[in-house]
Parts: C-alpha cells; structure tokens; sequence
C-alpha cells in the first residue's frame, strides 16, 4: 500500500526537493495534501501533476484565482485546514513553511500524522512546548531534517547527555567569511544572496550570511534535544561537509559528512535510513576532499554570535530574536535597512525598556505567542522607522 503524504510548503525548496524524490519513487507514494502561499503558476501545475485530495493556498488573492480556474479539478482547493477531518492517519508530514506562519499548520498536522519532518525552525523556535505536547499527545513522531539536526539526531542514538561534553554545530560562514569589518557597511541584499554553498530561499540565506540562522538553530537543538546552552556551540566549517561534532567526555569526537544536499537528510529521514542515496542525488565533487577546516567564529564579522548567551535568557526570548530578525531581514531585502543594522537592531530590541515583560512569558497556546510575536515587530518597525524615516 502507498503511502499518504503531505507537504506544507510544496512550492519551497524543501518541498520541491521532497516532490523530486516522490517523482522517483512514484511506487511508494500518493501525494495527500499539499500548501502553499502564492506562487500559483507553480501551484497550478502541481495540482495538474500530483492531482493531490487537498491544496491549501495561504494567500486569499491567489486561492480566489486559482479556485475559479480549477473549478472542474478533483482536487479540493482550500484557504485554511479546518475542514480537513481524517479517520485514518496520513503516514508522512513534511512541513517546511517558513518563518512564524507554519507553527500553526505544523501543529494542526501532527495531530493528522504518524510521522512529522520538521524543516521550519521558526515552529520550533517560537512553538515547541506547543509542538511537544501536541505530537506526545497524538503519538506522532518527530524528525528535523535540517541538517545539523538530522546530525544530532543520528549521533545521539543510543547516547546518554551526561556522556557528552559539548555539541558544535557547523556554519559555513557564507558570502563574507573572509571579509574585513569595514567591508561589511557597504553589503548589498544582491551580495548576501550569493551563498558559496547552498542552494536556499531569500530569507534562510541572509540569515546564513549574518549567522542568526546558526543561532536560531542553536535554540532549536537545545529544544529539540533539551540540550543545556553551555554543551552547544558554534564553528566555522567553510567547506559544509560536516554538520555537526559531537565532542564526548572519553575524549572521541564523531561527525556526520555529507554533501550539501538537503536530499540526502530528507530522503534518509522519508525511508528511515533504507534508501540508496544515488538514485535522487548525484555527488558534486567527483574528488575526496583532501582536508576539512574548521575555525572559530569572528565576533567583529558575525556580531549577532553574542546572542548566544542570551538565547535561554526569559521563555519568550526567541519568540522576540524571531520576528526582529523576520522584519529586519525583510527591510534589508527591501533596501531600507543595511546589513549591519540587522545584528544591531536585535540587541537593541533585547534592550529595550519593554522587553521583560514579554519575554518573561511562559507560553501556553498560539495567541500568547502571537502577541509576543506582534510586538517585536512592532517595535523593531518602530527603531526602523526612527532611523530610515516613516515606511510602508
């Protein structure tokens, strides 16, 4: 019997790399539900090709168009997942929505699925009590599929914390590692895009270059694991061969190498690790890597590596770095905030007279959260508009 899937985020590289590997395996799967936000040209042609039971389209304008323009299609097209009730469990979830918007779907999913593939780390950044409880709950398996988390995932098998002695996750440094200090006034959006070694949306790819995305994924492998901050840390590893190191207390260390594909953690995580990996990727570098390189994290070119003593700080404090870095990211892709201002903004948000009081919250449903949520971006719109002038 096939099995059901659902992807959220069908239209994002998670979901289109997910699609690539039920595209050649078509024996194994049928495509349950799937979501997106507004690329319609692309969510058109997946509901001609996957003719899935459900489309879900996030966007009010795009739903209205392409709900009139497949008004004949067997799939049902819907605008939100409340009319979605199911008898039987759907056996795979992969929910890659980006940023604070896929909390919600992710938790709405786990109570549909035996086993959730978790690639957006806003859900569970801002959500994961919310997550946890939910999947303990519904008995739903959790996987991540980041790779440094799939990493952690893997290694820690069959290992106890007390045998541990730090965990590091891997960055590769992005488009300015070897830049100098100076150098980083004058970056442009079109240079912070240009990652040297993974292929990721507009979002996740200036995160990578200012280093946030490790230090929102050092919140995430502190909740997912329930990792003490003190065992986790952060290296540069320019060639992005090694996700993460494990150091353990009898002196070994163990890694995980692979190449730069989310194909490989995400197609290892959908056949629980029973799958020759060469019939969905083909090797990149046809030599074997002579040397590996790993170095510290330079403070004066990744300033936002402060935050990471400050990441357990108050319950809600990474609700707030969430949607400060959300907006702050998205003004920089828009050409009004510059690129220093990213880190710079969101330790001032930390120290802000107000943030106490909503980051000392212990979260215990999706509209505390929201509210946490809606003021950082509110003030972060606030130190934006007093600097660049009032904006839309």
């Amino acid at each position: 019997m096939k099995k059901k899937i659902i992807i959220l985020g069908s239209t994002g590289s998670i979901g289109l790399s997910t699609l690539n590997i039920i595209d050649k395996k078509k024996e194994f799967f049928s495509i349950y539900l799937l979501s997106a936000n507004k690329n319609s040209k692309l969510i058109y042609k997946q509901i001609k090709k996957y003719k899935p039971q459900f489309f879900i389209i996030n966007n009010l304008k795009t739903f209205k168009i392409l709900q009139k323009k497949l008004k004949k299609s067997k799939t049902k097209i819907l605008n939100n997942f409340n009319s979605i009730k199911l008898k039987k469990k759907i056996d795979i979830t992969i929910t890659a929505i980006p940023g604070i918007a896929g909390l919600e779907p992710t938790i709405k999913t786990i109570k549909l699925t035996k086993k959730i593939l978790i690639a957006n780390k806003e859900s569970v950044i801002c959500g994961w009590n919310l997550i946890n409880k939910t999947a303990k709950k519904n008995r739903t398996k959790i996987i991540p599929i980041d790779s440094e988390h799939f990493s952690i995932f893997k290694l820690l098998k069959k290992r106890k914390m007390s045998e541990i002695k730090k965990i590091y996750l891997t960055a590769s440094g992005g488009p300015f590692l070897n830049y100098k200090p100076n150098q980083l006034k004058s970056i442009k959006s079109r240079d912070a895009l240009k990652h040297p070694k993974w292929k990721m949306g507009k979002k996740i790819t200036i995160d990578s270059s200012t280093l946030m995305n490790k230090i929102f994924e050092l919140i995430e492998a502190k909740k997912l694991f329930t990792i003490p901050n003190n065992k986790l840390d952060i290296v540069i590893h320019p060639e992005s061969l090694v996700h993460a190191i494990i150091d353990f207390k009898n002196g070994l260390k163990e890694f995980i190498y692979h190449e730069t594909s989310m194909i490989i953690p995400l197609a290892n995580a959908i056949f629980d690790g029973n799958i020759d990996i060469k019939n969905f990727y083909e090797k990149k570098n046809k030599e074997k890597i002579k040397n590996l390189t790993f170095r510290n994290v330079d403070k004066k070119i990744f300033p936002a590596i402060k935050l990471k003593n400050r990441i357990d700080e108050y319950p809600s404090t990474p609700i707030i770095l969430n949607a400060a870095n959300e907006i702050l990211v998205e003004y920089f892709l828009r050409k009004i905030v510059t690129f220093s201002d990213i880190s710079k903004f969101i330790m001032g948000i930390l120290n802000d007279g107000n943030y106490k009081n909503y980051a000392i919250t212990s979260c215990k449903n999706i509209n505390q959260i929201n509210k946490i949520d809606t003021w950082a971006r509110s003030i972060t719109l606030t130190k934006i508009n007093r600097k660049y002038g009032q904006i839309n």
